[in-house]
């Protein structure tokens, strides 16, 4: 299964420290990231695409969930509020 976030543009990816090199016509051609990031995405026993894709997906979730335990938690009612309002506009 191919992680969802290699689908994104990289314009929507979250900011993980990333800086993007360019050529002259401002193409990006390279990245540059943090070895702590680039270990935990590219854990050394790495050997598949599937383990490739497992570990981005993994470090993804772990992400996730360390901003949501800084996001204020909403009753229910605001919740179902919240996703009836984000049905509509989709």
């Amino acid at each position: 299964m191919r992680s969802p976030l290699l689908n994104l543009p990289r314009e929507r990816i979250p900011n993980l420290a990333i800086q993007y090199l360019t050529d002259t016509q401002g193409n990006p051609n390279a990245v540059i990231t943090a070895i702590a990031i680039w270990k935990q995405i590219f854990p050394e026993n790495l050997n598949s695409v599937e383990m490739l894709t497992e570990s981005i997906e993994d470090y993804c979730l772990n992400r996730a969930m360390d901003e949501a335990l800084e996001t204020p938690l909403l009753s229910q009612a605001e919740a179902l509020k919240f996703l009836e309002e984000d049905s509509d506009k989709g």
